[in-house]
């Protein structure tokens, strides 16, 4: 009688997720395969560089900019940047911005409309149609940290492929770069994926929540179609002495045969899809150690802007007219430049009077994670990927330091000696690293290293779950006919 109710109730509770859920499901398989050749646009940095105008070459002392702000003020960041027009330095103190103009001495006002459209005009030579002026976000904006560059200035271009740019108002940069093609795959792959409808993805807690809550309830409902086709299985196997499916209806037949192969895959990619927005929970994988990964992460010098020993302007006089931005960095006590030199990132080393490019060595690197930590450290050099420094694409840079410590969250840093970036792993976010990308688009060492099996593996199964979607839509529309089809009845005979 209990085992009766039991599988009453699981059979029930797969088939009403299944008639919510089947739809999505279908659309989440059949926008993935789009995802898998194009994303959401994005302004890449390359094309951010590319367009910035040079530095001038007459540039002020550090320590005389830096006089300017009064003595209650200490910046925390400083960055150089050009502009059409204008060329400033930017100065973030506690939680302000501060803009001061080459030559000024005090801050710059917002940048004019004529500043930006002088720089919408280096993205796109075609003629401007028209310009709206953004006060909330949309589709190719739906972001709600981007309410903090309103107004933004919308510019419509007179091309072919009606490229449409958006600019802070706040800024002065370009936050999204579209076109017809761009948006057209994106309708079609990241937006249904992702579920980035600007009504619901404006407000971060809430597009998480219930990107969270469908994707753990399908994760269930993949779990019960599991147990149910293995209870069919078990029972035809007692009853008949063989394997074999109790359906004979083609799509009841399809159906389970695909879901007992391929569900388990259906389950980790919807499974994964939730764990790409959460973290692994304490109770599963404790972090003993909230504070490395932040701590990590430190770009900021120790060392006081006026106090680097290399002068800022050495740069702008050994690269003429290429520099288009340095910002002040750091890597623990190693003062650093970052250039933007053309449309590439450069790292200077800003330890000594001499221009070098930056170039850690073991000992700088180890005496960097020694301020961190006190436990045991080992460093080696990858001159490949491992399973989490990892990129199947192959643009993160190789060779990078990998740094173990014997501590209790057992921290491991991959450490780029050109640039001194610097990624962070422990044992709840390598589980993390697993349960997402892992599952989710099977990024790991094996299959990065074989693109044609990872492209046969990712397709055979995504095609694999689309087949236990497709399957699962006819059925739940059956299923509602039926019911329609009942209460219909009930209600006549009333």
């Amino acid at each position: 009688m209990l085992s009766k109710l039991i599988k009453r109730s699981v059979t029930s509770l797969h088939r009403i997720l299944g008639t919510i859920l089947s739809i999505l499901f279908l659309v989440w398989f059949l926008s993935g395969f789009v995802m898998i050749f194009h994303g959401f646009p994005r302004v890449k940095p390359s094309d951010k560089y590319g367009y910035a105008q040079a530095l001038p070459s007459r540039l002020p002392a550090i320590d005389s900019v830096l006089s300017i702000l009064p003595d209650s003020v200490t910046a925390t960041k400083l960055n150089l940047k050009s502009y059409p027009g204008q060329a400033y330095f930017s100065l973030s103190a506690q939680d302000s911005i501060i803009k001061i103009a080459l030559g000024a001495d005090k801050e710059i006002h917002p940048f004019s409309f004529s500043d930006i459209e002088q720089y919408a005009k280096q993205w796109n030579s075609s003629q401007i149609d028209r310009v709206d002026i953004l006060y909330k976000v949309d589709q190719w904006i739906p972001f709600g940290y981007l309410k903090k560059d309103m107004p933004i200035y919308k510019f419509y271009f007179a091309d072919t492929e009606k490229h449409q740019l958006y600019i802070s108002s706040q800024s002065g940069e370009a936050l999204q770069y579209t076109d017809n093609n761009s948006r057209f795959w994106a309708w079609v792959g990241a937006i249904p994926h992702w579920i980035y409808f600007t009504s619901l993805r404006q407000d971060s807690a809430a597009w998480i929540s219930t990107v969270i809550w469908l994707s753990g309830i399908g994760s269930i409902m993949c779990l019960l179609g599991l147990v149910y086709g293995i209870y069919i299985l078990v029972k035809q196997y007692r009853k008949k002495k063989s394997l074999s499916v109790p359906y004979k209806k083609f799509v009841y037949r399809w159906h389970y045969l695909t879901g007992f192969i391929f569900g388990i895959f259906v389950f980790t990619f919807v499974f994964s899809g939730m764990m790409s927005l959460t973290d692994v929970p304490q109770w599963m994988v404790k972090v003993h150690d909230e504070t490395l990964s932040m701590q990590s992460y430190m770009p900021y010098s120790k060392t006081k802007p006026q106090d680097y020993p290399l002068d800022y302007r050495s740069i702008v006089e050994s690269y003429p007219n290429q520099v288009k931005s340095i910002e002040w960095s750091g890597f623990g006590d190693i003062p650093t430049y970052k250039a933007v030199i053309g449309d590439s990132l450069s790292v200077f080393d800003a330890s000594s009077s001499e221009l070098k490019s930056l170039m850690l060595t073991e000992r700088q690197i180890i005496d960097r994670i020694k301020q961190i930590h006190t436990e045991g450290i080992s460093i080696v050099q990858l001159t490949e990927y491992d399973n989490y420094y990892i990129d199947r694409k192959r643009k993160l840079p190789l060779p990078v330091y990998k740094v173990e410590v014997n501590d209790a969250d057992k921290s491991v840093y991959y450490v780029n000696p050109k640039t001194g970036d610097t990624r962070y792993f422990n044992n709840n976010s390598r589980a993390g690293k697993w349960m997402y990308q892992g599952l989710h688009s099977f990024n790991f060492k094996f299959l990065a290293d074989r693109p044609w099996l990872w492209n046969i593996v990712m397709w055979v199964t995504m095609l694999g779950g689309t087949s236990v979607a497709v399957t699962g839509v006819w059925l739940s529309i059956k299923y509602l006919r039926r019911k329609i089809k009942r209460f219909s009845k009930k209600c006549r005979k009333q």
